[in-house]
């Protein structure tokens, strides 16, 4: 999580730079200001306070907060609360993809996140920083209220991708209600099972409240589907290759193993197809990172894999896509498809150890 700290006083400021100072060993921290810090002769935009560089905002609040909206940046305004409300207001979207805004009052009493609670951080962020400050965290999530298990946050801390919307809404008013919620999980689990939900085994007989599990056919089964993201694409490919043949070899490989296009970790490949157009648009498209391995790098990622004398002459190396699926998951993964070659684009999909944890409530 990147944070940034917006500030229109000199107190705001000052509470500006406490803040960053206490978070700075956690979180990366942007300081910015309206305060006029700078003289009106002085055209430099950035001034030293400390340690920390402090941003004067010349361009207009709205223009800076759709900025900052755009990068997913974690959002604290210190000020009144209608001032962040009506600058985040045209920005507002949706609860999965908004980023984290908090409200502190100049005197740093309260802490109050006003979007993006649990899935975007809010909450955990708002309680970080007022036990370091001395302040109190305003809370006003049900579940938090209540202090009960809120599965969107269970969700955030895995890295568990939410891909039935609706079940979050469902999940937490049974839990509200005080109902039995069940949850399956095709992984291992570490922690306390937290006491509102009851564990049953997977694969699944009938309905569950919560699955989490990569696979498309468990999508019928449950109230809610969290993916875990566990899955590499080590994928190579003559250059030019456009993204609509690169996204249906893929697609063909992901509905073979009944694996979820949101259960995708990564994309991976060898560092000479670093620039390759097809592989960067796929990556951007489906919002996966893109990471490449050198030769020799390859080279030394222990196992057997297809042998091809065309690819060694190529690019040095007897193998690139299950090579670099199996670099990229470390220590505890395997491949789950092996080379697969379909007009100039070779798939190889490895999955890697993955486990979630319980937070005891």
């Amino acid at each position: 999580m990147k944070l940034s700290i917006i500030s229109f006083t000199a107190r705001g400021l000052a509470l500006s730079l406490a803040v960053q100072k206490v978070l700075e060993q956690e979180i990366d921290v942007n300081v910015h200001t309206k305060y006029k810090i700078l003289s009106e002769a002085d055209k430099v935009p950035m001034k030293e306070k400390g340690n920390v560089r402090v941003e004067y905002i010349k361009k207009d609040l709205l223009t800076w907060t759709g900025e900052q909206f755009q990068s997913q940046n974690a959002l604290l305004f210190i000020g009144a609360s209608g001032i962040a409300i009506r600058a985040i207001a045209p920005f507002v979207r949706d609860k999965l993809e908004d980023p984290a805004v908090l409200v502190m009052g100049e005197a740093g009493r309260f802490v109050i996140p006003v979007l993006s609670g649990h899935y975007g951080g809010a909450n955990e962020l708002a309680e970080i920083i007022a036990e370091k400050l001395g302040g109190t965290a305003v809370l006003t999530t049900a579940t938090d209220v209540n202090r009960l298990f809120a599965v969107d946050v269970f969700a955030r801390k895995n890295d568990l991708v939410i891909c039935i919307r609706k079940g979050i809404k469902e999940v937490s008013s049974a839990v509200l209600a005080g109902e039995t919620v069940t949850i399956a999980i095709a992984g291992n689990y570490q922690g306390k099972l937290p006491k509102e939900l009851t564990l049953v085994s997977y694969p699944v007989m009938g309905k569950t409240s919560v699955i989490v599990s990569p696979f498309a056919e468990d999508a019928g089964k449950t109230d809610l589907q969290l993916c875990p993201k566990a899955y590499i694409v080590g994928i190579g490919c003559r250059r030019g290759k456009p993204l609509p043949e690169i996204e249906e070899v893929v697609k063909k490989q992901l509905l073979k193993v009944g694996i979820r296009q949101e259960s995708l970790a990564s994309l991976v490949s060898i560092d000479r197809k670093k620039e390759e157009v097809g592989l960067l648009e796929y990556a951007k498209k489906y919002h996966l990172p893109y990471q490449t391995f050198s030769e020799e790098e390859l080279k030394q990622i222990p196992g057997e894999f297809t042998f091809s004398s065309f690819v060694q002459e190529q690019v040095g190396v007897d193998n690139v896509c299950e090579r670099a699926a199996m670099a990229a998951c470390k220590e505890g993964g395997r491949l789950l498809i092996r080379k697969y070659a379909e007009n100039g684009i070779t798939v190889a999909i490895a999955e890697r150890k993955w486990s979630v944890t319980f937070d005891e409530i």
